[in-house]
């Protein structure tokens, strides 16, 4: 009987056993999960390099270009005096001479009908990303939507200021989040939503826009997160009240 067992438990295991095909096949996937994203990041970066080259180098004197010395091209010598010259610019807008130029600029920029436009609205959005003081999206977090029972992951901006605070402040405490869509975050809305009624989250921001990338097929690791949220007991209750609903 138990010779018997042995014998059909073998035969079982030789059904389930890939054939050669399918090995191939996952050593293939395989291969590209690990060298794909390798291959893209590298691609991604000597096309930025050359288009940054493309675009410095005929600004650069012949005799401080050190191609013009050598028999071959230097990739990402006109990456590097961008920096540099970057670098300089705004060490010379930092002093009060710098400030009373661009201060000068702007104001004649401000005479120019649609010139202003473009202007203020590119000044603003560099503003706000490369601000190293600001605190956008510094979070993550839930709330239900488009309706009860279905939920979205948000960025957290802020707390509602300005009118929108003022109108909503006999109602409900907001906070300011924007939802992004799926598969381009950059894309969404702005929503103000009452405290109460956002989750935040431990996983970062860069996680959560990973998982709206990949319309959630890039998840972070799950369990460390919950060990986190045990230890907070606000977060604790309220996902025991939403696992009750």
């Amino acid at each position: 009987m138990s010779k018997h067992k042995h014998n059909a438990d073998d035969e079982h295991l030789v059904a389930h056993r890939p054939n050669a095909a399918t090995r191939v096949r996952n050593y293939f996937l395989t291969g590209l999960v690990i060298t794909g994203p390798i291959g893209i990041t590298l691609w991604l970066t000597w096309t930025f390099i050359k288009w940054v080259d493309s675009w410095v180098k005929p600004f650069v004197p012949r005799v401080y270009n050190p191609e013009t010395y050598l028999p071959f091209s230097i990739p990402g010598f006109g990456l590097i005096v961008a920096v540099v010259v970057l670098t300089i610019v705004g060490f010379l807008a930092a002093n009060f001479l710098g400030r009373s130029l661009i201060s000068f600029g702007e104001r004649l920029v401000d005479r120019m009908p649609l010139v202003r436009n473009i202007y203020s609205g590119l000044k603003q959005i560099f503003q706000t990303v490369l601000d190293q003081r600001g605190t956008s999206f510094n979070k993550a977090a839930l709330i239900e939507y488009p309706r009860k029972g279905l939920w979205a992951i948000v960025f957290i901006s802020t707390d509602t200021k300005g009118e929108v605070s003022s109108q909503l402040k006999n109602l409900a405490d907001t906070v300011s989040v924007f939802l992004p869509t799926t598969p381009n975050p950059t894309s969404g809305f702005l929503l103000f939503v009452p405290k109460e009624d956002v989750i935040e989250l431990n996983m970062s921001v860069e996680d959560a826009a990973k998982l709206v990338i990949s319309a959630g097929l890039v998840s972070p690791d799950y369990p460390e997160y919950v060990e986190d949220l045990v230890v907070d007991p606000k977060q604790a209750e309220r996902l025991k009240k939403v696992e009750k609903v």
